[in-house]
């Protein structure tokens, strides 16, 4: 019987454990998908903690937001896709119920796109959530244009790599910010236009030097929390800011500032079909150019998803985690 991840009380990565579960059928507009591999978000952390800001039922309740494989089954009704087309999972807002941590799972066949034909399995598993969020968030919300100076929190993540490859091929100008110094040479590398390493470097006076005095015109906050001030400071005035994460759990104060300030959630867009197709659109494009291309910091077997979690909450990587199944 195909295996599933799963776990009966919020906890440490060791409440998770492998389970076999009967194959399940795909219902009407359904396809079943074999999952090839999957990647490790925080939200999967949230979930199996316990501090997911949406209910996750126990027992049995599984995780895994992305992922990539191949359609194994047709639920009725169901056109365009066949049985063995690569895709790639864009959404599963029911995670906890049939989550892509399993060596199957069945979605609605609007949840799936065809896989971009330059990427490997490892590296699709790893795309879909960082690209469409930063995607989203720069692109769809904040309307980013050639030209755009654009400060990216937390640069070094996987949705902070995704928006620099983004700004690149749009033509804008990504301001990397990072806490560490020791950073700055991986993340110059990585198509950030400038780097600003806060444990040596004031952030606002940073930005300014590097806009010539001007501001940034867009502000992806993926961190929030109080040290959103500064990157409000930051904004040239009637700049956006696009507060699309929750790393950092303290209160965000509300600003008085004349700005743009949208909240941005992935799920705004992934569950969006006309969105979702524009989305897969510049995805296959700058694949197909070599612009867009996930960073990958390490890759473990099912078997071993509890270390995946465990290196997940060190805090140390650089790229997305990623499981095959």
């Amino acid at each position: 019987m195909p295996r599933v991840v799963v776990f009966d009380e919020f906890g440490g990565p060791e409440v998770m454990h492998v389970v076999e579960e009967p194959m399940i059928e795909p219902a009407p507009g359904e396809v079943r998908v074999r999952i090839e591999a999957f990647a490790v978000n925080p939200l999967d952390q949230l979930m199996r903690s316990g501090a997911s800001p949406a209910p996750v039922p126990l027992p049995h309740a599984r995780l895994g937001v992305e992922g990539t494989g191949v359609v194994d089954a047709l639920g009725s009704a169901v056109t365009g896709l066949e049985i063995g087309d690569p895709v790639i999972l864009t959404a599963i807002p029911d995670a906890s119920v049939r989550g892509s941590y399993a060596e199957y799972t069945t979605v609605p066949a609007s949840r799936v796109v065809a896989r971009p034909a330059g990427l490997g399995v490892v590296e699709a598993a790893a795309v879909w959530v960082a690209y469409s969020t930063a995607y989203g968030a720069l692109v769809e919300k904040a309307g980013m244009r050639p030209g755009d100076h654009v400060l990216i929190t937390a640069a070094s993540g996987a949705v902070g790599r995704a928006a620099m490859q983004i700004a690149n091929q749009i033509g804008a100008e990504p301001i990397a910010v990072t806490r560490h110094t020791a950073k700055k040479d991986d993340l110059l590398a990585a198509g950030a236009a400038a780097v600003i390493a806060t444990d040596q470097e004031d952030l606002v006076e940073g930005v300014r030097r590097h806009t010539g005095g001007a501001g940034a015109d867009i502000v992806l906050d993926v961190v929030m929390g109080p040290g959103q001030q500064d990157l409000l400071k930051a904004a040239r005035p009637g700049g956006t800011l696009v507060a699309a994460g929750f790393l950092d759990p303290r209160p965000t104060p509300f600003p008085r500032l004349p700005l743009t300030i949208f909240s941005y959630r992935s799920f705004e867009h992934t569950l969006d079909a006309v969105a979702v197709k524009r989305m897969a659109a510049f995805l296959n494009a700058g694949v197909r150019l070599g612009a867009l291309r996930p960073v990958i910091d390490k890759v473990f077997a099912l078997d071993d998803v509890v270390e995946a979690h465990r290196h997940l909450e060190k805090g140390l990587h650089a790229g997305k985690i990623v499981v095959t199944a």
